[in-house]
């Protein structure tokens, strides 16, 4: 593994600039690394899956120290709007759940009260504090569905509306038919037709 220095480096460059939320995830993947007792996360890359819970600064940042990511899906998001991530070594089934506490700004304010900014203050306190005044580490069971581990898609089928492919078992059946989410009512867009 890298120093903390060398990801912060990568991590600045990575993510196009720093801040507290790229300290926490940098720190917060090598802790949950350092749990599962995973030294080289570049070694363990098909048999590491990271989940994390929140789509901010610090996800960038897990994934750069990880190597998890959701084009090869070994990253999975879940919106839940916590600085949290969970570390799974399917190899073993180990996982552990790093959250991040929110008592370190406050902790982060007293070490650095010359700085008047708090951003600046995190910044800086996220980098020295130690690990447990930042973090919650649990362990916790993840039980993967086959069609959720990282690979090729197990299973490919059509929608009965649309046409468009749906792949692992993400479709759902409604009256009979098999339909993708958003055939199902579950869309996120809205079509436009060329009269609007």
């Amino acid at each position: 593994m890298k120093t903390l220095d060398e990801y912060l480096a990568l991590a600045a460059e990575h993510h196009g600039h720093m801040c507290p939320g790229q300290v926490l995830g940098v720190r917060m993947a090598m802790l949950g690394l350092r749990e599962l007792g995973i030294d080289d996360p570049a070694r363990h890359r098909k048999h590491l899956i990271t989940y994390v819970e929140i789509d901010r600064c610090a996800t960038d940042a897990v994934s750069l120290v990880t190597g998890c990511r959701l084009g090869n899906r070994s990253l999975k998001y879940f919106d839940y709007g916590k600085v949290a991530a969970t570390f799974l070594d399917v190899e073993t089934g180990r996982a552990v759940r790093v959250v991040a506490r929110d008592d370190s700004r406050e902790r982060a304010k007293a070490m650095f009260p010359e700085l008047a900014q708090p951003s600046k203050q995190q910044l800086e306190a996220y980098k020295v504090l130690p690990d447990s005044a930042l973090f919650v580490v649990r362990p916790v069971r993840v039980n993967p569905k086959p069609e959720e581990l990282p690979g090729g898609p197990r299973l490919r089928v059509a929608c009965q509306q649309c046409g468009e492919g749906v792949s692992n078992g993400r479709e759902r059946r409604v009256k009979d038919r098999i339909l993708c989410r958003s055939c199902a009512g579950e869309s996120y867009y809205e079509e436009v037709t060329s009269g609007r």
